[in-house]
């Protein structure tokens, strides 16, 4: 059932203290991490809080998201917390020197203070954002469905390790991960909204990713919104999965091959914001200085409430809460760190 928009799961009772879901969730960052970086051969970076806000590389997300400002007395400059490191990533592999199939991951935690609390949206959010150099070649869909598979096998391999030494449970995971375009969904549900679709597609397949997000669908509405300036919105996609416990899908990851010089150049136009041109990071984008590089982020709470099988993300994360949100976990058993 429904709770002023927070689903409440019938009978829901944590299976674990809160020092075993705190345990828990540390070994399951863990072994992800491990078992990710391996797959995808990535290197583990420091990365920034916070960023010069004129300097373009802050992620924008829809464009309507208020970064959180403040000034450095040293420097006399305003700068933004994070919502991504999206474009940062990309700057950093250029400064690094990393090489074609060579890769960099880091711990990404931001501030969305315009998030509509729920059950899987928290002001708070942490992720692992992770970027790798490849050839102009590459930029391909084969390329990004073989690179998605491997993430998948990630995840299979967590959820196995997860039921084997933490808590016990079926698996929900399918042996593979279903393809399909935003434009595909659409004409499959065509009086469905974008997450109606979503919900339909992965009670059908379990694990689905959706493809060829940030342009405008045959309807005249696009399936999401996407930033122009990081994601080729025709080279892109989302990972999501069946969550039983919520009766919804849950997108665990947002992931794509990088705009290239005419990708970026086509997407600026029609966003309507040419004026990113003159930044610094576009300018050397356009000017072909950074290498083609695929990339996204995969979210560290939300993995942690899957595999827990918790029915709110303030179960496995310590953030502020509203009061709704903490009136009605109270009353229904849902214990928040």
């Amino acid at each position: 059932m429904k709770v002023e928009g927070i689903i409440i799961p019938e009978g829901y009772k944590s299976n674990t203290t809160l020092i075993e879901t705190e345990v828990h969730i540390k070994r399951i960052k863990d072994f992800f991490e491990k078992a990710l970086a391996e797959s995808l051969n990535l290197t583990r970076v420091s990365a920034p809080l916070f960023v010069e806000g004129e300097s373009g590389v802050n992620d924008s997300l829809n464009g309507i998201e208020r970064p959180v400002k403040f000034d450095i007395l040293a420097t006399g400059k305003d700068v933004e917390i994070v919502h991504s490191l999206a474009k940062w990533k990309r700057l950093a592999l250029h400064r690094y020197g990393f090489k074609v199939s060579e890769g960099l991951y880091t711990d990404m935690n931001a501030i969305r203070r315009d998030e509509e609390l729920d059950n899987l949206h928290s002001v708070y959010v942490d992720q692992w954002d992770w970027e790798k150099v490849i050839d102009k070649s590459d930029r391909t869909e084969e390329k990004l469905k073989d690179i998605v598979r491997n993430i998948y096998k990630v995840f299979k391999e967590t959820e196995k390790y997860v039921h084997k030494n933490l808590v016990s449970g079926e698996e929900k995971l399918p042996e593979d991960i279903f393809f399909i375009t935003s434009q595909e969904l659409e004409d499959m549900y065509p009086k469905y909204t974008s997450k109606e679709r979503e919900d339909a597609i992965c009670k059908e397949y379990k694990a689905v990713f959706i493809m060829k997000i940030g342009g405008l669908l045959k309807s005249g509405e696009k399936h999401d919104g996407r930033s122009p300036d990081y994601d080729d919105w025709s080279l892109n996609g989302d990972i999501l999965f069946w969550y039983p416990l919520l009766d919804r899908a849950i997108e665990l990851s947002s992931m794509g091959i990088r705009v290239d010089e005419k990708a970026l150049d086509y997407q600026l136009k029609v966003s309507g914001n040419d004026y990113r041109r003159k930044l610094d990071f576009h300018r050397m984008l356009l000017n072909g200085e950074l290498p083609y590089t695929v990339g996204g982020g995969i979210g560290q709470s939300r993995i942690c409430m899957y595999f827990l099988n918790k029915a709110h993300i303030g179960e496995v994360q310590a953030t502020v809460w509203d009061e709704k949100n903490l009136k009605i976990c109270r009353e229904y058993n849902i214990n928040l760190l």
